[in-house]
């Protein structure tokens, strides 16, 4: 059992609480037109494209496969902003057990792990195999997720499972297809069903004025989950638009200023949220 990797952040402290490891897997099912990690989305092509454009020379092709070179990378980016397929060449392909050596070697100044993507619930039976070699070493585990997957089809993933962050991108559908390309049906089931579990950490949404009624999302957003809260407190992070590491047709869309995001916490206050924490 394998997962490609995108990358691993030793140290995380914006990715849950305390000090975690940060995992990012690769692929995604869905489309967001502000989607601030692109390259995350799609699988290697093999094209060489990236390869012919590499300043530093760290890529190369064996065999009708791109190979990459950290000791020779420079970090310009140049490889992932080039690509055609959101897609990068700087991936690994590891088992859950060689994903996790790498998660040992931070041990023990880390609270515990969180998963991300693309969309890590693709790859449900890796994240349990991860997730029970964290436990025996008492770390939290935690899931990032668009929630467009069912978390009740993988009951054994949520008993190791602490806890999941969840994505919604905009309360109304057809607003979420608009952004997504894909519906929220699931992920607002999911809401209801994580919250009933005492699974829901955290709610994000990030403020894209620009591309959705924003004002009108959070409202209902905060109506709909805020009888959740007597069953299980969660937080929600309210997150301004930001034009970094965006691709390039949406790179001009406006930034919500400090005054519209406390706007938009406000809003979540009135319907009784009291954890909201703006980025």
């Amino acid at each position: 059992m394998k997962a490609v990797i995108n990358r691993i952040i030793p140290f995380s402290s914006v990715d849950g609480p305390g000090n975690r490891t940060a995992i990012f897997l690769q692929g995604c099912n869905i489309d967001c037109r502000y989607c601030h990690n692109p390259e995350t989305r799609g699988m290697c092509r093999q094209c060489g494209l990236c390869v012919e454009q590499c300043p530093a020379g760290a890529l190369s092709i064996e065999e009708g496969k791109v190979q990459f070179n950290p000791s020779a990378c420079v970090q310009c980016d140049t490889c992932i902003h080039i690509c055609p397929h959101d897609s990068s060449p700087r991936t690994e392909e590891l088992t859950p057990q060689e994903t996790y050596e790498r998660v040992k070697s931070q041990l023990p100044f880390i609270r515990g792990i969180s998963v991300s993507g693309g969309e890590c619930m693709l790859h449900p039976d890796f994240l349990t195999e991860l997730f029970c070699l964290a436990k025996k070493d008492g770390l939290t585990t935690l899931i990032d997720s668009n929630g467009t997957i069912p978390f009740c089809s993988y009951p054994h993933l949520m008993e190791v499972t602490d806890g999941v962050m969840l994505d919604i991108k905009a309360f109304d559908n057809e607003e979420h297809r608009a952004l997504t390309g894909a519906s929220n049906e699931t992920v607002l089931s999911n809401a209801l069903w994580l919250a009933e579990h005492k699974k829901l950490y955290e709610v994000r949404t990030v403020i894209a004025p620009d591309l959705y009624d924003t004002e009108r999302s959070i409202r209902r957003t905060g109506e709909f989950l805020a009888p959740c809260l007597a069953v299980n407190p969660f937080r929600i992070k309210v997150i301004a638009y930001r034009p970094m590491g965006v691709r390039r047709e949406y790179a001009d869309c406006r930034v919500p200023d400090p005054k519209y995001l406390e706007k938009m916490a406000d809003i979540l206050r009135s319907c009784g949220f009291q954890d909201i924490i703006i980025i």
